[in-house]
């Protein structure tokens, strides 16, 4: 894979970043706001004193993709960088190396130190690899490289890195050449503390961002969009106030809509700030088009470590920085399990010789990998929400195989289940745009609580869901209320009765409702149903019932019946008639004169209209009125209507339901 720029060239190319140039004291013009030496995150004494913040660094043109994509932390991961000597305990790397790939960056003349280190530590030395470079820092995080999906091929963003650590600055260049990878150059300074991102395009920063750019806002968006897919940009406040200045000090991504902020005590001079964050979020749209799910977790403030944002997600494990207060340590934890079900949540303790800050912990000190060859469901039109009642809900979501083997089509899914029923799965099918597929919700009604996840994989046996925590948090909707049912009774004499409805209901409730008094139900075109007596099951071809058309119903003995249905709006169901006779039925809930009847029909000389038991009527033309012993038309009872007609006509019954 071509590497867009190589050590010599970077080495040629020596951006200045303020050559010479003093640090701007003003900037900490409060003795409280200065740095504190001792806090090498930031810059040490003799980085701070010498003013030099040049930086070798070389641009190129962004990737050309149609797809490009920064994947998030809490994607498939397949490592997680980390440098040597180890700014983490070795407790925590034998639990990476325990879950996944574990690459290590160091020194060629200190890999045998590392491995002797690791091997002590119990660690799975067959998930360990070595990458010989030389770093000034084990802030991975700030400096590692930043790893993208370019369409189907992964890449590196390398940016200017904004500390005067030269070796650490070359780690992007050098990985990607060790690794293989197109690495694109983008010329904003930039530090990965202070960057994160949901996957799906929403990126979060502080304002560090815009002061270490020149304020250049229009330049940083357009570089973050261009190089990483990055729009909407969030750029917030800085909240701690502190020199350091990064997002994950005091902020999280756990999913696509949800993000961790920390939380102080009201008594603490940034508690306001703090707060703003937070409720900045709660008032924003997620990717998925409703508002930030805002978890807190509470830190005292002050001296008191609590760097409980700063963790590392990888693969389904959240590794959590422990403080120095075991009652906050334990509400961090569970809050936590409480926003990531499903997930295994692990509290670590700082290395005695590299303690944890509230401003430096383990996320800082480790980077993750993106699997370059995991599956992504990118269902962006989430359904939630109240939703209008209709037949079936279309689920739509891309599968994106980056290993670019082909997706098992019937692993393809949506998973559903309504009123916390059973779960059930509709298969997806190809809508003909690229990656896209389609399958529906369906059986639900009005005032159903629906849960929903889509589920895919492909021949390499990578697999994926969204929500990534399937049935233990889906994704929700619920149907709009419908109007209010009513129950109806109805009296079937012995023998055939003429019947219809104004109800929506279907077959087998009448059915059920017929039990063994039922013999036969018969439609005019569209089949017949028979009660079974040997087993008491009915059976035919009924395609079902519909209220602008009468039945004949058969029964052993009179009866009455009673129905729940809704009622249905008669102006909303036109009825057809074709030319001879049609059994029509009488969708309204009152007495209609066959003037009001077919007030919009134009009946034609000579049609009939026929009752069971109330006699007939004929039209006449010439007198423009209906003559014969039937006036009426009355609901629950079906009618036999004659068109004299040629072509089909279409009419509907006046006046709504009152």
């Amino acid at each position: 894979m071509l590497v867009l720029f190589s050590l010599d060239m970077k080495r040629l190319f020596i951006i200045l970043l303020g050559c010479l140039c003093l640090i701007p004291w003003t900037a900490f013009s409060q003795q409280d706001k200065q740095p504190d030496w001792k806090k090498l995150h930031y810059l040490s004494e003799e980085e701070m004193l010498s003013g030099n913040r040049s930086s070798i660094y070389q641009e190129t043109d962004p990737p050309t993709g149609d797809y490009v994509r920064f994947p998030a932390e809490f994607e498939p991961m397949q490592a997680v960088t980390i440098r040597y000597p180890l700014g983490i305990p070795t407790s925590l790397v034998k639990q990476l190396s325990e879950r996944t790939k574990v690459y290590c960056i160091v020194s060629s003349s200190q890999q045998s130190s590392a491995r002797n280190t690791f091997q002590n530590a119990g660690c799975n030395m067959s998930n360990i690899t070595y990458y010989n470079m030389s770093t000034d820092s084990y802030w991975v995080r700030d400096y590692g490289p930043w790893y993208i999906f370019n369409d189907l091929e992964p890449a590196i963003v390398d940016n200017a890195y904004n500390r005067p650590r030269q070796n650490d600055n070359m780690v992007p260049v050098r990985m990607g050449q060790q690794l293989g990878l197109t690495v694109y150059g983008m010329n904003l300074q930039h530090t990965g503390g202070n960057m994160m991102e949901d996957g799906r395009g929403v990126g979060v920063s502080d304002e560090l961002i815009l002061n270490e750019n020149n304020h250049d806002e229009d330049n940083v968006r357009t570089k973050m969009r261009n190089y990483l897919g990055i729009d909407p940009y969030h750029i917030t406040i800085d909240p701690q106030g502190d020199y350091i200045a990064h997002v994950d000090c005091w902020g999280k991504f756990l999913a696509p809509d949800k993000i961790l902020i920390a939380k102080l005590p009201t008594t603490n001079s940034q508690y306001d700030e703090y707060e703003q964050v937070a409720e900045f979020f709660a008032n924003t749209n997620c990717c998925w088009g409703y508002p930030y799910k805002v978890y807190r977790v509470e830190e005292p403030g002050g001296y008191t470590v609590a760097p409980y944002t700063n963790s590392l997600i990888v693969n389904k494990t959240v590794f959590v920085p422990m403080g120095s207060n075991s009652t906050y340590n334990n509400k961090a934890l569970q809050v936590y399990q409480n926003a990531l079900p499903g997930y295994e949540i692990i509290g670590v303790t700082g290395a005695s010789n590299t303690p944890w800050e509230n401003t430096d912990a383990l996320h800082c000190r480790t980077r993750g990998v993106m699997d370059f060859d995991m599956l992504f469901v990118d269902h962006r039109n989430v359904v939630f929400g109240e939703q209008p009642m209709q037949e079936s809900i279309a689920i739509t979501s891309k599968f994106i195989a980056y290993s670019g083997e082909s997706l098992k089509q019937d692993s393809l899914l949506v998973y559903y289940r309504i009123d916390n029923g059973a779960w059930q799965t509709a298969s997806m099918t190809a809508t003909g745009n690229a990656n896209e597929y389609v399958g529906y919700i369906t059986g639900h009604h009005y005032g159903a609580s629906v849960d929903y996840y889509v589920f895919g994989a492909d021949e390499s046996n990578h697999r994926y869901t969204q929500p990534v925590f399937g049935a233990d948090e889906p994704h929700h909707f619920t149907i709009e209320e419908g109007p209010a049912t009513l129950e109806q009774t109805y009296t079937f004499n012995t023998g055939w009765t003429w019947w219809s409805t104004n109800l929506d209901i279907s077959k087998a409730d009448l059915e059920a409702a017929l039990g063994t008094h039922g013999i036969q139900v018969s439609s005019h075109h569209d089949g017949f149903d028979m009660l079974n007596t040997a087993n008491g099951n009915w059976m035919g071809n009924l395609s079902g019932f519909c209220v602008e058309k009468a039945y004949k119903i058969r029964v052993a003995e009179s009866c009455t019946i009673t129905l729940n249905g809704i009622p249905v709006d008669p102006t909303e169901h036109p009825i057809t008639l074709k030319n001879g006779w049609n059994w029509i039925g009488v969708p309204v809930d009152h007495s209609l004169t066959l003037t009001e009847a077919f007030s919009n029909l134009s009946p034609e000389d000579g049609d009939e209209i026929k009752s069971q038991h109330d006699g007939f009527s004929q039209y006449s033309a010439t007198l423009q009125r209906w003559i014969g012993t039937l006036q009426t038309l009355e609901p629950g009872k079906g009618y036999l209507y004659r068109s004299n007609a040629s072509e089909d006509k279409v009419f509907l019954y006046i006046n709504n339901i009152d």
